[in-house]
């Protein structure tokens, strides 16, 4: 989990953006934050759900998207879409930190933490363009696939 200084500044800023929007601050939205705070890194509507049903609390997959959906236009979470098979999410401030490593073939993502690349994002100058934030994926074979194919 996250300090309570950082979770305070997120929360604070989504309810800056739901007032900005004129949408309602309801208890489930919230709580779908705060259950999303607890992941360290990607999660997918299936843990974010199993997370929030441990704690008997209860909404539709519906009101998940939805909120999701919210917290992504707010510019609090980023959507991957690192292969055509799944969907997954997490906290910018966390997904700032960090470049994805994508296998083609299992679908395996690995996470590197890689202050050159993170510096040179920095330091981009983009004509016209003012950058917020970024996110760097490189697709490849993980080191498992390839010995699997090369014992063949």
């Amino acid at each position: 989990m996250m300090d309570e200084k950082t979770y305070k500044e997120i929360q604070d800023s989504f309810t800056a953006y739901l007032t900005e929007k004129k949408l309602r601050k309801t208890e489930e939205r919230y709580t779908i934050l705060e259950k999303i705070c607890s992941f360290s890194g990607h999660f997918d509507i299936v843990m974010l759900h199993q997370k929030l049903d441990e704690t008997r609390f209860h909404v539709s997959k519906a009101t998940l998207y939805n909120t999701l959906d919210v917290l992504v236009d707010a510019g609090l979470i980023i959507r991957h879409q690192l292969n055509s098979k799944s969907v997954q999410y997490e906290l910018r401030n966390i997904a700032e930190t960090h470049l994805h490593l994508i296998c083609m073939k299992c679908g395996n993502i690995r996470e590197l933490k890689n202050t050159s690349y993170t510096n040179f994002a920095k330091t981009l100058k983009i004509t016209r363009f003012t950058a917020e934030f970024y996110s760097l994926y490189i697709y490849g074979i993980c080191s498992k696939c390839k010995n699997k194919g090369s014992k063949k």
